[in-house]
């Protein structure tokens, strides 16, 4: 077992953290400390035996069958747009090359049935979240999450995220799950079921809410859903399968649903970096802000909302939440908790692995740096204007 602690493990940590003011070079080093220990455990088939399973008291033994899955999953579908378009060279160009080759090393093992590290996909209901999570990974790196895979990786992953189809998904944003995955055949050119992804869209129609929001099923529910699952996934899965004009007329209005609901976020975020601690799965932390986040990797934000508006935002919010005393172990694994070490805040679906999701507020990593929302000046979010006594002009209903 890993024993030492976990800044040990970080190569040239330090050429990230040590320019203060930097946000990107901030950034990177808050991937680099989330996404260290579960690759490097897993690129060398050792996850199960250097990850902990911290979970609510009684639920250790289930969590195991799918905990493993989702510390992969959740990390790479926040971490792929990096993997795929970061710098090819200097310090940056260097990381991210070398947690290309960790990400294809980890998944190798973790489809391959011979490897210690192969994952569960198909047994209990929670692989389909995972599957889910993990294709969407591939789907937003498919040149180095994909292409550069062996032959047999790639294989395997297929037969993998097949057998996930024998998981009835839920009747709320599961069936996006479900969705997702068929999305991933489509881009790989493998046999895809379309009435699972027709099934996702038209239910989806039928559980709008108005201004920006989706329920999950048929009722409401005030949670960050609509940013962990819902919206981005709507999106992605219309993107990839546009060569069917089946579902022609959900993206428009998907799209503006979902500036709207960007436009929302960007308004939850405090002066201070804080935002409402309500709902499910808080433990996700930042990742709440996926929605946000992939609309400014898109560049597709909200009239009104620009990029170096939306960087020092979420720069708040993650300093906020990860730079909490308690928010990872001695060995560096991520704990439970939203501020801190809570593990009352955890359900009983959350363990190790389900925090991994705070990858996914991490996506504007995939834009180049000379872009805006690194390059360009911080501009004042619309709280800190707005609190400042700044004449700001009113917000209205999308």
């Amino acid at each position: 077992m890993m024993t030492r602690r976990f800044a040990l493990k970080l190569p040239a940590l330090f050429q990230f953290q040590s320019a203060a003011g930097n946000d990107r070079q901030y950034w990177l080093s808050v991937l680099q400390r989330v996404a260290e220990p579960v690759l490097t455990a897993l690129s060398q088939g050792k996850l199960r035996e250097r990850m902990p399973v911290e979970c609510v008291k009684g639920q250790e033994t289930d969590r195991r069958n799918y905990t493993y899955l989702e510390a992969l999953g959740r990390l790479l579908t926040g971490i792929a747009p990096w993997l795929e378009n970061g710098p090819a060279d200097g310090a940056e160009g260097k990381l991210r090359a070398r947690y290309a080759d960790l990400a294809r090393a980890s998944l190798a093992h973790a489809v391959n049935p011979a490897s210690p590290d192969f994952m569960n996909f198909n047994k209990g209901a929670q692989p389909v979240v995972d599957s889910a999570f993990l294709a969407q990974a591939v789907i937003r790196a498919p040149k180095e999450l994909w292409e550069k895979l062996p032959a047999q990786t790639k294989a395997q992953l297929v037969q993998a995220l097949q057998s996930s189809r024998t998981i009835q998904p839920g009747f709320n944003n599961w069936l996006l799950f479900s969705a997702m995955v068929e999305a991933f055949f489509c881009r790989v050119g493998a046999d895809w079921d379309k009435m699972r992804v027709d099934y996702a869209i038209r239910q989806h129609e039928q559980w709008f809410k108005g201004d920006g929001i989706y329920g999950d099923g048929p009722q409401f529910h005030w949670d960050y859903y609509n940013s962990f699952v819902i919206q981005p996934m709507l999106l992605e899965i219309l993107e990839v399968t546009a060569a069917n004009k089946t579902w022609d007329n959900f993206r428009a209005p998907m799209l503006q649903r979902a500036q709207r609901y960007a436009a929302i976020q960007e308004r939850l975020i405090s002066p201070e970096g804080t935002f409402p601690a309500v709902g499910r799965s808080l433990t996700y932390r930042f990742g709440a802000f996926q929605l946000l986040a992939l609309m400014a990797l898109r560049k597709q934000l909200p009239a009104g909302v620009a990029p170096e508006q939306v960087r020092p935002a979420m720069t708040a919010v993650i300093r906020r939440l990860m730079e909490a005393p308690g928010t990872f172990d001695a060995n560096g694994w991520l704990t439970i908790g939203f501020c801190g070490h809570q593990p009352f805040m955890g359900e009983t679906y959350i363990s190790t692995g389900s925090l991994y999701l705070c990858a996914a507020g991490l996506l504007p990593l995939g834009l180049p740096l000379a872009d805006p929302f690194w390059s360009g000046a911080a501009k004042k979010w619309t709280s800190q204007r707005v609190y400042s006594g700044e004449d700001v002009r009113a917000d209205h209903a999308g």
